[in-house]
């Protein structure tokens, strides 16, 4: 009788094992279901999906403030390859500086009115001149808004004789503003300047 009990008691003992570690083994499946199924929530909450000509394009979506230096800088770099790629042509010039007024405040118009009253582009056109501009870097600080830029690059003025390179360096700041299809990064550079615009080199064609 005794033994019985005591078989019972072991069984019951087991029995009682079993059910607590197939409980817990049941709440770890459940919990690894939940946490799994939240994180598919939020992969699939940052795709969006583009329809292109009746394909569809699977797409990342990023908190804008990520990207906003990146788009600062590429900006920067934009605007003075408008303001400053020339060729001697009245029309082509009249369209990249007009495309880069609309990302700059009034101190770039000053700085266009300038040149254009010391017949600077007429100089362009009548001498055959072409003028290219490479960046070369743009420095950028987001501690404090609006954010300072410093741009550093090279200008290539061909001439026909000649072919003349020049430093470029640059400074402005850069606000917000809204974006549109003449201004897609959303930014207006603000107090533009020149300070550095010697010559490296002159080499004879």
């Amino acid at each position: 009788m005794i033994r019985s009990l005591k078989n019972i008691d072991s069984s019951f003992q087991q029995i009682k094992f079993i059910v607590i570690a197939f409980l817990l083994f049941i709440s770890c499946v459940t919990l690894y279901i939940v946490y799994a199924s939240y994180q598919s929530m939020i992969a699939a909450r940052d795709t969006i999906f583009i329809l292109d000509n009746g394909s569809i394009l699977a797409a990342k979506a990023q908190n804008i403030q990520e990207n906003r230096p990146v788009e600062a800088r590429e900006h920067v770099k934009r605007f003075h390859e408008y303001f400053f790629t020339l060729s001697p042509d009245e029309r082509a010039i009249n369209h990249t500086v007009e495309k880069a007024l609309f990302l700059a405040d009034e101190s770039v118009k000053r700085e266009y009115d300038n040149l254009k009253e010391k017949g600077f582009y007429n100089g362009v056109i009548a001498g055959n001149i072409s003028q290219n501009v490479r960046i070369d870097s743009v420095l950028l600080d987001v501690s404090v808004y609006p954010y300072y830029v410093k741009c550093i690059g090279k200008l290539e003025i061909i001439r026909t004789s000649s072919v003349t390179l020049r430093n470029l360096v640059s400074e402005c700041y850069l606000r917000d503003v809204v974006r549109s299809d003449n201004n897609p990064h959303g930014f207006l550079l603000e107090n533009w300047r020149v300070i550095d615009n010697a010559d490296i080199k002159t080499i004879s064609r």
